[in-house]
């Protein structure tokens, strides 16, 4: 039975307890979440050392890291690295998005050695063994597709991008639609030319209801990925994003009868002023279905710092409701990310969710902040160390230049909180 199953007949599952536990939230909420699809727990029946995470809803913003190989480049290693690097610095998910190499040793690898939910898109590796196998990805059959998809739901993968929204109806959207940097999406554009040269519809749209099958004998969650999502601030909001986005709303409601949980994936570019309005539309049209956004982007020149561009459209999303942040890195648009680049990554989006969960109302997050500012009030340069998001970076950059007595190097002897603390008599809070 699966975990929305068990929430429907009123079962509290020990997943749903323990998310509720590390969420600080009564199971009752839950469970009440995961019924109204507000809330998805991705956790796949094969993935066995899984320890699962609540996205959605009443939540703390969860963040994902995307690892994988390229066709550039490809070490398993590497990417094992990756991933702890990503776990360690607090991401609550992961996405293997490898192009190169063996795909699915590399997978089957990832899932093996990740404690928290993995995430795939399986048209990748679809496209590509078509491209080995037939000569081309316009090749793929049906048949194909939903072979590799059962063939990652057998290997434990949580949750999947499925671009089901790409339909001849949105593509002829887009085609009346001028766009700047057209698709930007690798899955969408994987589709789009299947569609465009077989003169079919969608193979995941047209047997939706086999995809929803698979999903519910495994319990994977689907992220109806968006395939129309703007690549650049002058494509934002466009006709083709919004019409994909109607038909991912009817999706999410099928996918629902079905007993299937679902989110729904957004657009990574977006100006300020668009980002609000983007997460209303995606509830409203979507019903409340946990949205997922990567970034979004606020700005198109940010080119080696597109993790901070990212992390600032990322809090504003969230404050408004997005519920789970895919993390960009600095080489976004330039390389493959390293594993530096993966720390800075999740560093920079975990900022934004953090940020965002004050204005939530999220449980802990404000008293998190209030620790560290009375840490900071006591010159407690030990708990300030043990509460910031990198410890040994912060310790790092204390020692760097040694302060003379208790304060920081940074004003010494004319620290204002000492000075303030030691002639007007007031104490340092306790932390």
């Amino acid at each position: 039975m699966t975990q929305l199953e068990l929430a429907r007949k009123g079962t509290a599952s020990p997943q749903i307890k323990h998310v509720a536990e590390k969420e600080s939230l009564e199971t009752d909420f839950i469970v009440r979440g995961l019924v109204l699809g507000e809330i998805i727990m991705p956790a796949n029946v094969n993935h066995t050392n899984l320890i699962p995470c609540g996205i959605g809803r009443g939540l703390r913003t969860k963040v994902n890291a995307n690892i994988g190989t390229s066709s550039d480049f490809c070490d398993l290693n590497t990417e094992l690295r990756k991933l702890q690097t990503a776990i360690d610095f607090g991401a609550d998910t992961v996405m293997d998005l490898s192009t190169g190499g063996d795909i699915s040793a590399i997978r089957r690898a990832i899932v093996h050695a990740s404690a928290v939910p993995v995430g795939t898109v399986p048209i990748y590796q679809a496209g590509i063994e078509a491209i080995e196998n037939r000569g081309a990805i316009v090749n793929m059959s049906v048949d194909e597709i939903f072979g590799v998809i059962e063939e990652h739901a057998k290997d434990g993968v949580d949750f999947m991008t499925v671009h089901c929204g790409v339909t001849q109806e949105s593509l002829a959207r887009l085609k009346k639609q001028s766009r700047q940097t057209d698709i930007v999406s690798r899955g969408g554009a994987f589709f789009i030319g299947w569609m465009l040269h077989n003169d079919k519809e969608n193979p995941l749209y047209q047997y939706y209801d086999r995809l929803l099958d698979l999903a519910l004998e495994y319990d994977f969650a689907l992220s109806l990925g968006d395939g129309l999502r703007p690549g650049c601030l002058a494509d934002a909001t466009d006709r083709a994003q919004v019409q994909e986005l109607i038909i991912l709303g009817e999706l999410v409601e099928r996918a629902r009868e079905a007993g299937v949980q679902a989110m729904v994936e957004g657009p990574g570019h977006l100006p300020l002023n668009q980002i609000a309005a983007n997460v209303q539309l995606e509830k409203s049209l979507c019903r409340g279905a946990p949205f997922y956004v990567l970034g979004p982007l606020v700005t198109d020149i940010g080119a080696g710092y597109d993790h901070i561009t990212a992390a600032i459209g990322g809090a504003i999303a969230a404050a408004a409701g997005a519920d789970f942040l895919c993390y960009v890195t600095p080489t976004e648009h330039l390389s493959l990310p390293g594993i530096q680049d993966v720390k800075e990554g999740v560093i920079a989006s975990r900022i934004a969710a953090h940020a965002a969960d004050i204005v939530k109302g999220v449980r802990g997050a404000k008293e998190w902040d209030e620790q560290m500012s009375g840490a900071r009030k006591a010159l407690d340069w030990k708990t300030q160390t043990e509460l910031s998001l990198d410890p040994e970076l912060s310790r790092q950059i204390h020692s760097k230049i040694p302060a003379s007595g208790a304060t920081c190097s940074m004003c010494g002897k004319y620290c204002a909180m000492a000075i303030v603390g030691k002639y007007l008599g007031i104490s340092a809070p306790k932390c």
